[in-house]
């Protein structure tokens, strides 16, 4: 097994417990959808759609509808999201991440996922990433592990694209909860999670009524699925 993949699956038993989920926002009320009406492209501020024509496999002309972001800069990526391995330099707790709670209009309900946003102009996706980090959570990376290639989730629908950075954030002692720099309009709860017990922590949520974002659940079953692996479930 590489040394990537034994930093992953190396776990530090103990039992202290990580602190609550924080926000440094307040939410006066529960957000809730007043209205929903078709938009024509030209009211959208952020996204417009397009008709593609193409020529298919036959050689036969076809028409495809999508939705694309009209904020990409000159990357070319639209955005990253955040995978933060925090670890303390004494083993004073296990392996952990954190993942925010959030508010998304679109689906009317709060989803569960990894710190993410989408890159200014001049950023890189890592740099993008290390600022995301900080706003969102408050954690201020030690470094960069690695950047995946760049990604799609729904390309039968957009041309939306990011890349997953994976962040190392080394504390000193004992867990720390510093404060987000969070934008107005942003209500976003931290929640700090043992890497280990991230697949059950999201199942949870799931019963509670909260959406699981793809990319997390993805990478969180990738992980729960390489320890089963590597317990030999599978042999």
């Amino acid at each position: 097994m590489s040394r990537r993949a034994l930093f992953f699956l190396l776990l530090f038993p103990t039992s202290i417990h990580h602190p609550p989920p924080i926000s440094s926002r307040a939410m006066s009320s529960k957000p809730a959808i007043i209205s929903s009406s078709v938009m024509s492209a030209s009211e959208a501020k952020w996204i417009t759609l397009k008709k593609i024509k193409y020529s298919d496999a036959e050689g036969k002309e076809r028409l495809w509808e999508c939705a694309e972001r009209t904020t990409r800069k000159s990357s070319g990526i639209d955005a990253v999201a955040v995978l933060a391995i925090i670890r303390s330099k004494t083993n004073a707790f296990p392996l952990s991440t954190i993942i925010i709670e959030q508010y998304r209009p679109p689906i009317d309900k709060f989803i569960i996922e990894m710190p993410a946003g989408l890159i200014d102009e001049g950023e890189t996706p890592e740099q993008a990433a290390i600022r995301e980090l900080e706003e969102e959570t408050g954690f201020k990376a030690s470094g960069v592990v690695e950047a995946t290639p760049v990604v799609v989730s729904d390309p039968g629908m957009t041309t939306a694209n990011m890349k997953l950075v994976v962040l190392n954030v080394e504390l000193p002692d004992k867990m720390e909860a510093p404060e987000q720099k969070l934008e107005a309009g942003e209500f976003i709860v931290k929640r700090v999670v043992e890497i280990v017990k991230l697949s059950d922590e999201l199942r949870a949520y799931d019963a509670k009524g909260f959406v699981v974002d793809a990319k997390l659940a993805h990478w969180a079953s990738g992980y729960e699925m390489a320890r089963r692996i590597a317990k030999g479930e599978f042999a």
